[in-house]
């Protein structure tokens, strides 16, 4: 008999296209998710879950340099890119190669930009200047008339910072770098704060400077006159652009905040992001503003951050620090936001996209856990473009939760865009510093490879069915490592034309590779779906366990479970005396459904009798009276018959250890109780026919149970006699007595027998 132990149920479900695709299995590959698991050479993935040609991107530049920060075009369509690693500023002509211009003494460039009249202005970082750099000539006077440009703003606090930015400005008068292949550098404006962030310049000529750590706005003119334009409680000003009515919108770091900030210097919050940095800032032409934000927003936001900047000296990738894009710049985020590095972890707080109507209400657009927006820009067909690390993205958003993924970069980050002829982008990119031109037209050809998939078992392939548009041209190989470099088939055509057979050799693994074409129509990939059989295997057993004194119940099929779905029940064990309880684990390769069937045999008998068949759950009990007393063992048979035509199913069998059924209690023979000397002189004997006995015990007057113990103490055969005597309380002397007796066999049957002792 078995103890008795807790009943536990536990439900095992499964799709049917994973557990009952019986016969000829699919895969199939046909959502976002799906795709995201390939690799994609000039061609784009929808969130709607279809591929495309992408836009042509090629690599035009590299730099020296770690990370390009920002970048501008000049008046004759050349790029000029700021650099941190070392800090650069690069002239970039068409069809040439990089050629510095520029080499502060500061860690890096971090903003750019360019005036009507060519002249470059550069920001740089930490406590750096705004730099003015001209092609031959020095601007020895850069900042004359400073005294006439101190700040005019009535407030106490913000004189001050202007005397302040001025005296710096005096100390570092006529500082002038050396000429660097033909161009001269002087500081411009040196705001006397420890972060310039961003720079922008208005259609007057004015330049506009977003500083930390006290997230000022400083207005420049072309004079080099300055004032303090806007001061927040904000730790810094990353960001800036203009609308259409000029006013300066601004994106912070500490609360993510966005201002609408009027050319008077009049500040208006229009939205605080729920997350901690505004990365960058776009405008369209109907006025919608759109903020890249990024960094867990933490109670208390306004407090002062604090900014690290890591750049390594040498140029190659860095650990840490990479930038974060503002309007016309980027740099690395602030500590206080987020702190990125090369690898694809998961953003702390996530990245997202906000759009801002111009009525002023908001609404998220994009968000990300894994992609953090660096830039965004729009193309030539007014899509929004964001660029994003840590895989160095780009992506074409379209509305809410539509967007796709246009390209990925050999670079960890896109750092910054800027506009390129015939309506295309220059993306720049950071781990490491390189420009890329993004075209407005699609890709000559695109290339789209699958990951790979594993079949479990090794298997021979079927046919493919196509699901898209346009010329599209479709490949697959295979092999029996999940590597394909380690000697898998070659690429081999699938006619899409025809009969659509995948003629690679049978193996476990498989890949298929699509291949767009343009043409009259777009090509585009819905869904591909391979047709696939596996070599069928035999059920697997782990283990039969049978375990007399056990019933296992029978658990009812929930009533909101699919016909499609598996249910794969754990019975729980009761105690049950008259039954025999048998339990086992099998397992199909195939993942075939099984029926099982139970035999038993007894000890020194060849044959098999069936129990039971047709079993489809992995437990079976039956009545204990069926078997004899003796000992046994069970065989169960697993066949995947269900999921295969006759004569193709497979099956196998496992045995169970020996075991032994005892049903029958043992005899109590020759029960003789006598008076002898003033006690009860009690004898008998227990036999069993096939087990042991394993205790004995009496009641006197019917009163408790007492132990007894055979003759010899030892109670280890089948047979056991007992003799013993019970003494006569005084006041019951010569009256009737009753004793009964009861014996147990090893497997708790019980049998017991009285006798009367008579009075005198």
């Amino acid at each position: 008999m078995l103890r008795n132990s807790a009943a536990i149920l536990v439900l095992f479900l499964s799709a049917a296209a994973a557990g009952f695709a019986e016969g000829t299995r699919t895969w199939e590959q046909s959502n976002y998710q799906d795709f995201l698991k390939g690799t994609a050479h000039g061609v784009a993935i929808s969130s709607d879950g279809f591929l495309q040609l992408a836009p042509a991107f090629k690599l035009i530049a590299t730099t020296p340099s770690s990370a390009i920060w920002a970048t501008a075009i000049g008046p004759q369509g050349e790029i000029y890119a700021a650099t941190g690693a070392p800090a650069r500023i690069y002239r970039i002509v068409p069809g040439g190669k990089p050629v510095a211009i520029f080499q502060p003494q500061e860690l890096q460039v971090q903003a750019l930009v360019v005036g009507k009249d060519g002249a470059i202005y550069a920001a740089t970082n930490p406590d750096g200047k705004v730099y003015k750099i001209e092609a031959g000539v020095v601007t020895e006077a850069a900042n004359d008339g400073r005294d006439a440009g101190r700040s005019k703003n009535k407030d106490d606090h913000s004189a001050k910072q202007d005397d302040k930015a001025a005296k710096q400005s005096d100390q570092s008068k006529p500082e002038t770098t050396n000429p660097t292949n033909g161009w001269k550098s002087s500081v411009f404006f040196d705001p006397g704060t420890k972060y310039i962030w961003s720079l922008a310049l208005d259609e007057t000529g004015n330049l506009y400077v977003a500083t930390g750590d006290h997230g000022q706005i400083f207005r420049v003119m072309p004079n080099g006159d300055h004032s303090l334009f806007f001061k927040s409680d904000e730790p810094h000003i990353r960001v800036l652009a203009f609308d259409s009515q000029g006013n300066v919108i601004a994106g912070s770091d500490g609360s993510g905040l966005i201002y609408r900030i009027t050319p008077k210097g009049d500040g208006f919050v229009l939205y605080s992001a729920p997350k901690r940095e505004i990365t960058n800032l776009a405008i369209d032409k109907a006025g919608n503003i759109y903020a890249a934000a990024a960094g867990e927003k933490r109670g208390g936001g306004s407090a002062a951050a604090t900014l690290t900047v890591a750049i390594p000296a040498a140029p190659k990738a860095p650990d840490s620090a990479t930038p974060s894009a503002g309007a016309s710049s980027a740099g690395p985020p602030a500590e206080s936001a987020v702190t990125l590095n090369s690898s694809n972890a998961a953003i702390p707080g996530g990245s997202g996209i906000y759009k801002i109507a111009p009525d002023g209400s908001p609404s998220l657009l994009w968000n990300s856990h894994d992609d953090l927006v660096y830039t965004m820009a729009f193309d030539s067909q007014g899509h929004l473009l964001a660029g994003t690390g840590n895989r160095g993205n780009i992506f074409e958003v379209s509305g809410r939760e539509d967007y796709t993924e246009l390209v990925k970069a050999e670079a960890s980050q896109i750092t910054t865009f800027a506009k390129a002829p015939n309506g295309g982008l220059y993306a720049s990119t950071s781990n490491l510093g390189k420009i890329f031109l993004l075209s407005s037209a699609p890709d000559a050809e695109g290339s789209y490879e699958s990951d790979v998939f594993d079949t479990q078992v090794f298997s021979k392939w079927g046919r493919a069915q196509f699901r898209g548009t346009g010329n599209v041209e479709l490949f697959a190989r295979s092999g029996n490592v999940d590597n394909p470099d380690r000697n898998w088939s070659t690429w081999t055509r699938v006619d899409l034309q025809k009969n659509a057979e995948i003629t690679v050799p049978p193996a476990r693994f498989v890949q298929w590779k699509a291949i767009l074409h343009p043409g009259d129509k777009a090509p585009r990939v819905d869904s591909i779906t391979v047709n696939y059989l596996q070599k069928n295997v035999a059920p697997e057993f782990d283990d039969v366990t049978v375990t007399p004194s056990v019933r296992y119940q029978p658990v009812a099929r929930p009533p909101g479970l699919q016909p499609g779905q598996r249910f794969d029940p754990q019975p729980g064990p009761i105690h049950d005396s008259d039954s025999i309880g048998v339990k086992w684990t099998a397992r199909d390769q195939n993942d075939d459904q099984m029926v099982y069937s139970v035999y038993y045999r007894g000890e020194g008998q060849t044959r098999w009798l069936l129990l039971k068949d047709n079993l489809s759950e992995k437990f079976y009990s039956f009545d204990a009276a069926l078997l004899p007393d003796g000992g046994y063992e069970i065989k169960v048979v697993a066949s995947d018959s269900p999921s295969h035509s006759p004569g193709e199913a497979l099956s196998s069998e496992r045995e169970s250890d020996h075991f032994e059924v005892d049903t029958t209690p043992p005899q109590i023979q020759d029960l003789k109780a006598s008076v002898q000397g003033g006690k009860i002189h009690v004898q008998f004997r227990a036999a069993d026919s096939f087990s042991t006995i394993k205790r004995a015990e009496y009641s006197f007057d019917a009163g408790d149970w007492h132990f007894v113990e055979p003759v010899g103490q030892l109670s280890d055969a089948k047979t056991e006699n007992y003799d013993f005597a019970l003494p006569i309380p005084e006041d019951q002397s010569g009256q009737e007595h009753v004793v009964v007796v009861r014996a147990y066999d090893r497997y708790d049957n019980m049998n017991s027998a009285k006798t009367v002792v008579p009075g005198r």
